[in-house]
């Protein structure tokens, strides 16, 4: 993680220096994380059906290679800048891969009264290393040519693939008949989702969520650059303050803070989301306002985990085993469709009227969207209990 989230600022940076186009940016994002919406319905059956330990090390060490080949051709030839594409695309594969079984092993090692605090330490991790990696990936770009500064993201993923060979984890026993039907094994991954209403809502809440809140990642660089004329080093102190208030509030999950209604905190977490956006679309573009940007992004961290931590430990928590790989893949396919869905409506509007008005439409977006799930879930359950209630009394 470390390694990648350096080369992802230091890419992204790259892009945005030689291009100065939200557009291009949106490409970029949509070339990663098409893949995700192809691949992400085999992910799960894969993770479900093989070695989860085995598919993760391979996704991690087919895009530690994709990076150091990428980086061999960009040290000897003077490669366009679309060439970038092609990686994250293929990076974009292994990560689809990686995800979902990573998740899935999680419960397979962890009893369910410490899913929450065993998921506050790999947001810890991921936080850390979100927070260490653009400042890593800012002082290599400053010093160093593109094609070194990928060599970090092959360190970390041969560390991080030696780290995992080492863990002994459970085998999944699974029968024949499991592995057999595809189109089968699909459904049973969409049908976790409706079977459980409280789950279903809250992931719909999401997917409509991050249609605006998903192609925000790949606008702060132009933020910092465009809208406050700032250089890498203040666009890495931008990621390193959401990595902060990411890091804060998974301290508090793993060490503090007990959550028994996980679902209603997770919605809390998606307003948290959507009111910082917003505020964050109307600072001035001015020095002392981007002390101000950067404060509103340790809140935008904060609440990313406050919905994220424990919705993945209710599912954890309420999913058997042997669906896990495809309930989270249902999750990564989220991400995926609407992060270049709404890059391809939100990057022409920003090129338009700029990258922060895009930051207020989709803050003020979040927040009718949640308030409108919440309120029809609430509505629902209501009229469900009045009609059990009513049964009861006849």
């Amino acid at each position: 993680m470390l390694g990648s989230h350096g080369v992802q600022f230091a890419l992204i940076w790259w892009l945005a220096e030689k291009t100065s186009s939200p557009l291009m940016l949106g490409i970029a994002g949509i070339v990663a994380y098409l893949p995700m919406s192809l691949f992400s319905p085999l992910a799960g059956i894969a993770a479900d059906r093989y070695n989860r330990k085995f598919i993760s090390i391979f996704s991690d060490m087919a895009m530690g290679m994709v990076a150091l080949i990428y980086a061999v051709l960009l040290f000897f030839f003077d490669l366009p800048v679309w060439t970038v594409f092609v990686m994250l695309c293929v990076r974009g594969i292994g990560s689809t891969f990686q995800q979902p079984a990573i998740q899935s092993i999680i419960p397979q090692l962890v009893p369910k009264d410490q899913l929450i605090k065993t998921n506050g330490w790999m947001q810890l991790l991921n936080s850390g290393s979100f927070l260490l990696g653009p400042v890593i990936g800012a002082s290599l770009y400053a010093i160093f040519p593109m094609s070194v500064v990928l060599m970090s993201d092959v360190v970390g993923a041969v560390l991080a693939s030696t780290a995992l060979a080492v863990v002994k984890i459970p085998e999944l026993i699974k029968t024949e008949e499991e592995k057999k039907h595809f189109v089968i094994e699909i459904k049973e991954g969409l049908q976790v989702f409706l079977e459980d209403k409280k789950l279903f809502y809250i992931v719909v809440a999401e997917a409509l969520c991050m249609f605006f809140y998903a192609p925000l990642s790949s606008f702060y660089p132009l933020m910092t650059s465009e809208y406050f004329n700032l250089s890498a080093m203040h666009g890495s102190a931008v990621e390193l303050s959401f990595a902060i208030g990411m890091m804060i509030s998974a301290f508090l999950f793993s060490s503090v803070l007990k959550v028994e209604r996980k679902i209603r905190v997770s919605f809390i977490g998606l307003f948290g989301m959507g009111v910082t956006s917003l505020v964050c679309g109307v600072i001035p573009p001015v020095y002392a306002g981007w002390f101000f940007f950067a404060a509103m992004c340790i809140c935008l961290g904060a609440s990313g985990n406050v919905h994220i931590i424990p919705l993945t430990a209710y599912m954890q928590e309420t999913v058997v085993p042997e669906k896990m790989g495809r309930a989270f893949s249902v999750l990564t396919l989220i991400s995926s469709v609407t992060m270049p869905v709404g890059l391809l409506f939100s990057s022409p509007i920003a090129e338009k009227v700029g990258v922060n008005v895009w930051f207020f439409v989709s803050g003020f977006c979040m927040i009718l969207l949640t308030a409108f799930v919440l309120l029809h879930y609430v509505f629902k359950m209501t009229k469900i209990f009045r009609k059990l209630q009513k049964k009861s009394d006849n």
